[in-house]
C-alpha cells in the first residue's frame, strides 16, 4: 500500500475473515520524529523498614528516524456482514464451516443442501458524510406531459426531451415519416451559420444518397463534424430506428428498408468477443481491454472528474465544429474524424472494442459477406430478429468472426494456445488460418486507440435525445 500513493490502508478487524469488511485510512505527507523511549526503575536500599522509599525512575529518548507519511483513519465503519442463517426460532447459526473450503474436499461437500447465502457484491462508496442535496421540482417546458406509468415501470423519466427533435420509429410502426420535424429544421438553421457547417451538411446529404442507412460512428468516420454539432444535423435528414434489424441506426427520410430485401446489408451486428478459458484465453490475455473493469475498483474511493464542457448554441454559432479552437493539431478537415476500424471489420485486425455495432455491409471478409448473401434474390419476409437474411444468420456470422478473432489472438500470443489440441481447435486452423504476414499488421491494431468522442455501445446513443 505505502508504494502506490493512490491506495488507501485497510484495516480488517477480523484478518482470518474473509467476510470481513475494512475500514480505510488516508494518506498524508508529515514531518515527524519517531521516538524511542525507555524507563528505567532503579529501586534503592531499604535502611528502616518502616520508611517508604519511591523508586528512582529514569527516562531515555532517542531519535530513530524521520516520519514522512503518515495513515489516518478518519472514516466511519461499514456494515459488516456474517455468514450466519437466521433459523424459523430466530436462533443465528453459523455458516463458516459449510461455505468456506479451507483443505480439498470431495463431491459431497459441493452437493449439500444449505440455505441460500448471497453476500453483498459492494459496500458503501463512501466512508465519509457528505451533505445530500435534493434535486428541486423538475420545470417542464410548456407543453409537456408526464410520461404514462404502468405497474410494471414504476421509475419512468425524469427529465423531459432533450430538444434535438429526433424522430424514433418501431419496427412494428406501420408508417416512416418523410420530413423532419419543424423544430429540428429550425434547431439546424441556427447552427449553420458558416460555410463549413453547409459543407457538412451536403457531406451528409451524399453519404446518405450512397447508402440510406448509416450508424452514427461510421457518419463520424467519414465526415468531420463535431459531435455535438451532429446531434442537431443527423435529425434534420433522417429518422432513428430504434427496434429491429435497424436498431440504433439512422435512416434516410422517406426510406423503410422493411420494403426492400436489398436494405438487408445495412442491418445492424451485435458482435461481442468471446473470453473464457472455453475460447483458450481469459478476459485478461485478450489483447483488446474492457473500457472499466470491476478489477480495478478501490474502496472506498470516489473519483473526482473534472465535468465537460457545456456547449451552448452561441458556441455552435461561433464554428466550434468547423474552426474549432486555436492550436489543435489536427487539421479542421479531419479534427473530429475517427478512424474506420470503428465500423469496418476486416480479417486479421481485431475490433477497437469488446463490443462492437456493425453494419452487415461494413464486413470486409468473403467468407462472411457469403453467410450475408445466402438468400440472394429469394427474400421473402422481413423478421424483427433477422430483417431480410436466413434464420440464425447473426449467429452463424458471430460464429465466424470469434474464430478469426481466436486465430489472430493464436498468431499474437501463441503461449495461452499451447495446451489447446482439441479436434475443434483443429477445425478453426482449416477454417481461419491466418498467415505469418498479417502479424505486423495485428500488432499495429493492438495498440490501436480510438479517437476521443468514440463510443462503442451504439445503442446508448439514445439517450442523446431522450
Amino acid at each position: 500500500i505505502y508504494a502506490d500513493p493512490a491506495k488507501r490502508l485497510e484495516l480488517y478487524f477480523r484478518p482470518k475473515d474473509p467476510y470481513c469488511h475494512p475500514v480505510c485510512a488516508n494518506r498524508f505527507p508529515t514531518s515527524t520524529m519517531l521516538l524511542r523511549v525507555r524507563r528505567r526503575t532503579k529501586k534503592k536500599q531499604h535502611v528502616d523498614p518502616k520508611e517508604e522509599i519511591q523508586p528512582e525512575v529514569q527516562f531515555e529518548m532517542e531519535i530513530l528516524g524521520i516520519v514522512t507519511t503518515v495513515y489516518k483513519f478518519q472514516g466511519m465503519s461499514d456494515f459488516q456482514y456474517l455468514a450466519m442463517h437466521s433459523g424459523p426460532d430466530g436462533k443465528q447459526t453459523s455458516m463458516y464451516d459449510k461455505v468456506l473450503m479451507l483443505k480439498p474436499e470431495k463431491e459431497e461437500f459441493f452437493n449439500r443442501d444449505l440455505p441460500l447465502y448471497i453476500p453483498p457484491p459492494i459496500f458503501s462508496r463512501l466512508d465519509t458524510p457528505v451533505d445530500y442535496f435534493y434535486r428541486p421540482d423538475i420545470q417542464h417546458r410548456e407543453g409537456y406531459n408526464n410520461p404514462q406509468v404502468s405497474g410494471e415501470n414504476l421509475i419512468g423519466l425524469s427529465r423531459a426531451r432533450r430538444p434535438h427533435n429526433a424522430i424514433f420509429v418501431n419496427f412494428d410502426d406501420e408508417e416512416i415519416p418523410t420530413k423532419p420535424l419543424d423544430a429540428a429544421v429550425q434547431n439546424w438553421k441556427k447552427v449553420c451559420t458558416n460555410p463549413v457547417d453547409k459543407k457538412v451538411e451536403e457531406e451528409l446529404r451524399k453519404l446518405f444518397e450512397v447508402r440510406p442507412v448509416w450508424s452514427r460512428n461510421a457518419v463520424k468516420a467519414n465526415i468531420s463534424v463535431h459531435p455535438d454539432k451532429l446531434k442537431v444535423l443527423l435529425p434534420y435528414l433522417a429518422y432513428y430506428m430504434l427496434t429491429g434489424p435497424w436498431r440504433s441506426l439512422w435512416v434516410r427520410f422517406g426510406y423503410d428498408p422493411r420494403k426492400h430485401p436489398e436494405a438487408k446489408i445495412y442491418q445492424v451486428l451485435d458482435f461481442r468477443i468471446r473470453c473464457g478459458m472455453k475460447y483458450g484465453y481469459a478476459a485478461t490475455d485478450m489483447p483488446v481491454k474492457a473500457k472499466r473493469s470491476t478489477y480495478n475498483y478501490s474502496l472506498p474511493i470516489t473519483v473526482k472528474k473534472q465535468g465537460s464542457h457545456t456547449v451552448s448554441v452561441h458556441d455552435l454559432k461561433q464554428g466550434l465544429g468547423s474552426a474549432g479552437t486555436s492550436g489543435a493539431k489536427k487539421p479542421p478537415s479531419s479534427r473530429y474524424k475517427l478512424k474506420e476500424s470503428i465500423y469496418i471489420f476486416r480479417e486479421g485486425a481485431l475490433p477497437p472494442y469488446r463490443q462492437m455495432f456493425y453494419q452487415l455491409c461494413d464486413f470486409n471478409v468473403e467468407s462472411l459477406q457469403k453467410i450475408i448473401h445466402r438468400n440472394d434474390g429469394t427474400e421473402s419476409e422481413c423478421t424483427e430478429r433477422d430483417g431480410w437474411c436466413l434464420a440464425k444468420t447473426s449467429d452463424d456470422l458471430r460464429d465466424s468472426m470469434s474464430l478469426m478473432i481466436k486465430q489472430i489472438i493464436r498468431s499474437t500470443r501463441p503461449a495461452l494456445f499451447s495446451n489447446t489440441t482439441s479436434n475443434e481447435d483443429g477445425k478453426e486452423q482449416l477454417a481461419y488460418e491466418s498467415g505469418e504476414d498479417e502479424d505486423d499488421e495485428e500488432e499495429e491494431e493492438e495498440d490501436f486507440k480510438p479517437s476521443d468522442g468514440s463510443e462503442n455501445e451504439m445503442e446508448t446513443e439514445i439517450l442523446d435525445y431522450v
